[in-house]
């Protein structure tokens, strides 16, 4: 049993040394880490006297590295208090001696890209407001909740400039402050076979609670790859669930939308719906899973571009969703007609382009 030190670089070949143990296990006695040629011996218990010890390893070569425990005594379980600090020495910006940089090399720009976001986002907000107060008439309460989903958002960022900028100087927070962001309901008037959409909302709700479990554990516990896929897998199943009864209800309602004007209205709603959905479905999937293949392809001097992507993005599906909710006389995402409108379009034409679906 101890603590090994491995480069990023390495988790491939230890994979398949791991692999090839367990398709053969009698041929080399079994698989220990400690005795890995790829991993870095840092501390062997056996070494560590009863009043506990100190031990300083300095790395020469540049890289990723994860302090490991490993146990290759089956069966045999250990307490201890551990005590670990990781850092980085560079040079003083502002000309003076070597400091500890805690922060990886690839995360030391956070503190000023987070900085930037809050900026952007206070702008944003600035500009939202501008825009409600111009359109006085046809702002509504969504639009203030809108407003202050930027605030938190600002806050948000400026929360973790500032905690990226104490992990970098201190190698701890000292503040953790948790931003819970509502939402809000598009449909207030639903037909009644729409309902059916709403149930399909529960999978994500156990998809989000998977997600949470997968990213507290790690790499090290027992078939956590296997539940990483599954999560992926969950993941489909989730938009599936929910796009395929939006594109069932769409089906039948462009054939009653040719007679029925109560029809055409409500296949125009869902189908600013499916189109509302798609973005979202797209977004979330950019930053849960490319973003992650992404990251396995970074150098990771420039893990701090994954980042730059996911506020990238977040900031584009910001204003996709603050310019269509805008308030403007009749927004389609949330105006409901009165009923002598309703009768009017009931007495109109409503043309579909089947394209569309």
């Amino acid at each position: 049993m101890g603590f090994v030190l491995i480069a990023g670089a390495q988790f491939p070949w230890i994979n398949n040394q791991t692999q090839y143990y367990a398709a053969d296990p009698e041929g080399g006695g079994g698989f220990c880490l400690l005795t890995s040629d790829y991993a870095l011996p840092m501390l062997w218990l056996s070494d560590v006297p009863p009043g506990g010890v100190t031990t300083t390893v300095t790395i020469d070569v540049p890289d990723a590295y994860a302090l490991v425990f490993s146990n290759c005594q089956g069966g045999v379980e250990v307490t201890m208090d551990v005590r670990t600090e990781m850092y980085n020495v560079r040079r003083d910006a502002s000309g003076g001696g070597m400091i500890r940089d805690y922060l990886p090399v690839g995360l030391q720009p956070l503190p000023g890209i987070y900085a930037g976001v809050a900026a952007v986002y206070l702008a944003f907000l600035a500009g939202w407001v501008w825009t409600c107060v111009r359109q006085h008439a046809a702002t509504e309460r969504i639009h203030a909740v809108m407003g202050a989903l930027l605030l938190f958002k600002a806050l948000k960022s400026a929360c973790a400039a500032e905690d990226t900028w104490f992990i970098a100087r201190l190698g701890r927070r000292v503040l953790r402050l948790r931003l819970l962001q509502g939402h809000h309901a598009l449909h207030r008037h639903r037909p009644h076979r729409h309902r059916l959409v709403l149930p399909q909302t529960v999978p994500p709700v156990m998809e989000n609670l998977l997600m949470v479990v997968i990213g507290e554990t790690g790499p090290t516990r027992r078939g956590w790859i296997a539940w990483t896929r599954v999560f992926l897998l969950i993941d489909v199943i989730c938009c599936c669930a929910v796009i395929f009864p939006i594109l069932w209800s769409i089906r039948g309602l462009r054939e009653a939308a040719r007679t029925d004007g109560k029809a055409a209205r409500n296949l125009k709603k869902l189908t600013l719906l499916k189109r509302f959905y798609l973005v979202v479905v797209g977004y979330l999937y950019f930053t849960r899973i490319i973003v992650s293949e992404f990251l396995a392809l970074l150098n990771y001097r420039y893990r701090w571009g994954v980042d730059v992507a996911v506020e990238g993005a977040s900031f584009a599906f910001y204003v996709f969703v603050f310019y269509n909710f805008k308030p403007v006389e009749k927004n389609p995402y949330l105006y409901i007609g009165d009923e002598e409108e309703e009768e009017e379009v009931d007495g109109g034409h409503l043309e579909t382009d089947d394209r569309a679906f």
